[in-house]
């Protein structure tokens, strides 16, 4: 399996109300290290796995919604708990639009998987993989 991998990082605040969370339930800011990860069994006829610009130039355009706000408040996250693995989904699902848009170019609709994973630090990191076809 070919892969590439590139990265981003995000600035967020949010709470996680629940007593599961202890202290993480109150309002805190987080700042995710962001990786996203296309993985494919064959290269492009360019030999490539993606174009690497449109991957970078895609993941920022996902996650400019993201960054320097309160997660709390946006509407499309009403009522979530807005966890890192919850985050990863979301990146995730957002991606494989694009993916599916053509918005990564040629060769990008054969992809067959994809892992975004977030790096809340240097001691914890998580992660959600999945195939793109449908």
């Amino acid at each position: 399996m070919f892969a590439v991998e590139v990265r981003d990082a995000i600035m967020i605040a949010h709470s996680l109300p629940d007593p599961f969370f202890g202290p993480a339930a109150r309002k805190h800011g987080a700042t995710f290290v962001v990786d996203v990860t296309f993985m494919r069994e064959s290269l492009t006829r360019h030999n490539v796995v993606v174009d690497i610009g449109a991957a970078q130039t895609v993941l920022k355009a996902i996650l400019a919604p993201l960054g320097y706000e309160d997660l709390d408040t946006l509407p499309q996250f009403n009522g979530i708990l807005t966890t890192t693995e919850f985050l990863c989904r979301h990146i995730f699902d957002e991606m494989k639009a694009a993916i599916g848009r053509g918005e990564l170019g040629d060769g990008a609709e054969e992809l067959a998987s994809l892992r975004v994973t977030l790096g809340e630090t240097h001691l914890a990191r998580a992660w959600f993989e999945g195939p793109i076809a449908a």
